[in-house]
């Protein structure tokens, strides 16, 4: 009977099993994603057309299926390769989820021809082959990587692919496994030496409505401002400077994201971090699995949300809501746990600073999107026909689809109500203001 851990149909443990093993594929069979969706189907056969398990990318549940029917292969591809996994383009899920297989570089032994990769969405082609986006390359540079890696876009018969069990990921995996953490321990970023201000405070301020914030979060700054952080904008500084203010730090604050991710590779055991959860979400709960295992202290979690602000064309609070915060609430626990000296407030907002603050998320959205409240932890259901129109993002004076298609004068008057309705917005938040 095989142990639940040693059953690759089972979630990834960061305590052992077949995490941390590593299965030789002859002939293997690599089928990319042709749909894009969370659930793919995609993932490795064997010679004798079994689906390899130990192959799959799991978030808490598998995001690999096997494709029914089994496709042929459209090329080959010789020598020993490691399979890698997915290649995704957002920075955190690339962080946590396009990682977790390359410990095998350092358990193989003897050569290999380099690394494989499929993607889950598109990404940059170059004369018809797929390749790495600038920010991938640099961060298998600060690993060392120096073999070749390739994308596959089409089935592909692979002569000997290695494919290691999945060492990091979200969820409890996001612990990761021994070998991975040694892996990253032994070779990222050791050339990069600490530079910056000992309070560092990561923003999301300058990131834009589609990346998610908190209402007044300038004064969550201005709070730590004054109390010597540095308030830092990680999208725009490098990946080595990230890294060298993330090893300078004494003390860190942010609110929950992928730099946190970032924090945990190269964090110490002396660092003191606080996370604020800015929505209602167990993704967070993975960043604080990473830091603690990583960095062998546990971050300062502080949990003030009052209110979900969730975009509308979504079920749940995710990485595209606003939370509402309690701000007095969130200065008094910052003070409690050491970041700001005694006596610091951060001050509450009125009713009127909470709806102008929402407004501006939704200036920067395109189409009829808006936020809408959303109680702690609740989900909506969304309309079928709505859901469709939303997701398309149509503008006021469309409808869905082909027919939504406007010319001349359409085009125009569809401007002109996009424009009035952001003019009445305004004008509604600047009557909302106090004087003086």
């Amino acid at each position: 009977m095989v142990a639940h851990e040693d059953d690759p149909c089972s979630a990834p443990q960061p305590l052992g099993g077949w995490s941390t093993k590593i299965v030789t594929v002859p002939q293997a069979l690599v089928v990319p994603a042709t749909v894009s969706d969370m659930v793919q189907p995609m993932g490795i056969f064997d010679a004798d057309g079994a689906y390899v398990h130990e192959g799959v990318l799991w978030r808490g549940r598998r995001l690999m299926v096997e494709p029914e029917p089994r496709p042929e292969p459209l090329a080959a591809l010789p020598g020993r390769w490691i399979w890698a996994g997915v290649l995704l383009n957002h920075f955190g899920h690339f962080l946590v989820e396009s990682t977790p297989r390359l410990w095998a570089l350092d358990a193989l032994k003897g050569a290999v021809d380099g690394l494989v990769f499929t993607v889950k969405r598109e990404t940059l082609e170059v004369a018809g082959e797929l390749k790495l986006q600038p920010f991938q390359r640099l961060f298998f540079d600060l690993l060392g990587i120096d073999v070749p890696i390739r994308i596959l876009a089409q089935p592909t018969r692979v002569e000997c692919l290695e494919v290691p069990g999945q060492g990091f990921g979200l969820g409890a995996i996001a612990a990761g496994t021994e070998p991975f953490r040694a892996f990253f321990q032994s070779r990222f970023a050791r050339d990069i030496a600490p530079q910056g201000a000992e309070k560092l405070y990561i923003s999301r301020s300058a990131l834009g409505a589609s990346r998610g914030g908190v209402l007044g979060e300038d004064r969550i700054e201005a709070a730590l401002a004054a109390a010597g952080y540095e308030i830092f904008h990680p999208q725009k500084h490098s990946l080595e400077a990230q890294i060298a203010h993330y090893k300078a730090a004494r003390q860190v604050v942010a609110l929950d994201g992928s730099a946190l991710h970032m924090v945990a590779m190269v964090g110490r055991r002396d660092q003191q971090v606080a996370m604020i959860r800015r929505r209602v979400s167990d993704v967070s709960d993975s960043i604080v699995t990473h830091l603690t295992a990583f960095t062998g202290q546990a971050p300062l979690v502080i949990d003030v949300i009052e209110q979900d602000w969730v975009r509308s064309d979504r079920k749940r609070a995710d990485r595209h809501s606003v939370g509402q915060l309690d701000l007095p609430a969130l200065g008094r626990a910052l003070v409690a746990g050491g970041f700001l000296p005694e006596g610091t407030e951060i001050p509450a907002m009125s009713e009127a600073d909470i709806q102008a603050g929402v407004h501006l998320f939704e200036d920067a959205l395109s189409g009829k999107l808006t936020f809408e409240p959303l109680a702690r932890g609740a989900r909506r259901e969304l309309p079928e026909a709505d859901n469709g129109a939303r997701r398309r993002k149509d503008k006021p004076g469309t409808k869905p689809g082909k027919e939504g298609k406007l010319k001349g004068e359409e085009r125009r008057a569809a401007r002109m109500a996009r424009q009035a309705d952001k003019t009445e917005r305004r004008e509604k938040r600047a009557a909302a203001r106090p004087e003086g």
